[in-house]
């Protein structure tokens, strides 16, 4: 699902992906300049091995997502701290978005409960 970055207005444009048990959920709304708000619900699970025993386990998704996408190259203020995805072809590609926030939360350490209990 792409959205077409000069077409997004101040009024919020919803969305709804899904992937594997992940629903990604939220909406893009027109901020300033160049700048797209992305603000999101991620929930469900991901299959992932754990870290420590290398079997597979369900972990659990449960993130807010809020970040801005930029239709070309961002050269704000170096002093604001948030995140800018830039999108050099004037669209937000929304699966693109929800594979990259699953791949970042599985590159985390996750233990499954049996290795957990454990270190404890």
């Amino acid at each position: 699902m792409k959205f077409a970055l000069r077409k997004v207005t101040k009024t919020p444009l919803d969305f709804e992906l899904q992937s594997g048990a992940i629903t990604f959920k939220g909406y893009l709304e027109y901020d300033s300049g160049k700048l797209i708000l992305l603000k999101a619900h991620m929930q469900g699970y991901i299959e992932k091995p754990c870290d420590i025993c290398a079997e597979d386990f369900q972990l659990a998704v449960d993130e807010e997502i809020e970040f801005f996408i930029s239709d070309g190259l961002y050269d704000g203020d170096n002093d604001v701290e948030f995140d800018v995805v830039e999108s050099f072809d004037g669209n937000a590609d929304m699966d693109e978005i929800l594979n990259s926030e699953i791949e970042l939360i599985k590159s985390d350490y996750h233990t499954c409960d049996s290795c957990r209990s454990k270190e404890d």
